[in-house]
């Protein structure tokens, strides 16, 4: 894809789902001994998160795990979009559009084989990932971060979005 047709995709984007382990995080689990789990999010990638909510596009996560963690993190942005233990992620975006999520003109953000279905959908208009996703997502994506999962990437998708709607406030 040429960087004008790059553009026109991202000026369209209404909608964005994230995956959370690999792509809000670095993909590590820690568990600890009293069986408390820990992920760790980056700062920036709430901010990004906020300015894109801001600037009128709707953010959903979708996870196949279930976490408080997540819970927690979808809470603070103001994220009121969130499926966890998802079996199926195109059926969980199914049941938040029934929900009241954008159904037009989504990017999906995802970096393992899970996600692969979800960038398949015909709801999906543009799929991302990561440089350290497994190499079939790295394939069909449609863009990648230059960060990678964990280290702020909803930096870098914000600002393509809003530079290509010409809306970047800096």
């Amino acid at each position: 894809m040429n960087p004008r047709q790059l553009r026109a995709q991202f000026a369209q984007i209404e909608g964005i789902i994230f995956d959370v382990d690999g792509v809000l995080t670095n993909g590590q689990i820690i568990y600890t001994d009293d069986g408390h789990e820990l992920k760790q999010f980056h700062v920036q990638d709430g901010a990004s998160i906020k300015l894109l909510m801001e600037h009128g596009i709707d953010v959903a996560l979708i996870t196949g795990r279930r976490s408080p963690v997540v819970a927690r993190r979808a809470r603070e942005l103001g994220i009121s979009h969130l499926a966890q233990g998802a079996l199926s992620k195109v059926a969980a975006l199914a049941g938040l559009i029934d929900d009241g999520f954008t159904a037009t003109n989504l990017a999906a953000v995802g970096d393992d084989i899970q996600d692969l279905a979800l960038f398949e959908d015909a709801a999906i208009t543009m799929s991302i990932t990561v440089p350290n996703a497994h190499p079939a997502v790295l394939a069909r994506a449609d863009w990648i971060t230059q960060r990678r999962g964990g280290d702020g990437i909803v930096v870098d998708i914000a600002e393509q979005i809003l530079k290509s709607r010409r809306q970047w406030p800096w």
